[in-house]
């Protein structure tokens, strides 16, 4: 599978629910998960990969070398809660850039697995960064929309240069857009 870059059209379109249940989606995921990671992701979703379907993987486990995909189908954020963090953050489809976007660090996701199971995930840290990052894709959301106006200006003009230099997903760039502070996922 390959990555949808930015800006093409589909990234920005609401994906349409998935039938819980449905066998294809167990074939879906583990293509898509096969994408994330080899371009170095923790998060992909259905849009990323030209499927306009609620469905993400995501693997936040920083510390284990073992691959353990959580594949969520239909997520829905039900609650978020904390002060408000901003930290610098990539995607696999704005390859060579990241852009700082301020985010509650804590949120809670209602979902169903590829069995038909509905589930209550609850994330902080990288995790509750990676899901909020990879429903925003799923309601037509990209990294541009998700930062502030001139936050977005400048990750637009780093943007056409990261691309003018080669980057490809999973390039994450030197550090964030011109004028911004590093640090962060």
């Amino acid at each position: 599978m390959d990555i949808v870059l930015s800006p093409d059209p589909l990234l920005r379109q609401v994906c349409a629910p998935c039938e819980v249940g449905d066998k294809s989606l167990k074939k879906l995921a583990r293509k898509m998960a096969q994408a994330m990671y080899k371009n170095n992701g923790c998060g992909l979703a259905g849009p990323q990969v030209g499927v306009l379907k609620r469905i993400i993987v995501v693997d936040c486990d920083t510390e284990s070398d073992e691959q353990d995909p959580l594949f969520l189908v239909n997520p829905v954020i039900t609650d978020r809660e904390g002060e408000e963090l901003t930290e610098d953050e990539g995607c696999l489809s704005c390859p060579g850039i990241s852009i700082p976007v301020t985010r509650q660090p804590f949120v809670r996701v209602r979902y169903f697995d590829l069995e038909g199971e509905e589930w209550v995930l609850e994330g902080d840290g990288l995790l509750g960064r990676c899901l909020q990052h990879e429903i925003d894709h799923l309601d037509g959301k990209t990294l541009f929309e998700s930062c502030s106006p001139s936050a977005r200006i400048e990750a637009l003009r780093a943007y056409e240069a990261a691309l003018a230099a080669g980057a490809k997903p999973g390039d994450t760039g030197t550090g964030p857009a011109p004028g911004q502070e590093a640090g962060g996922t």
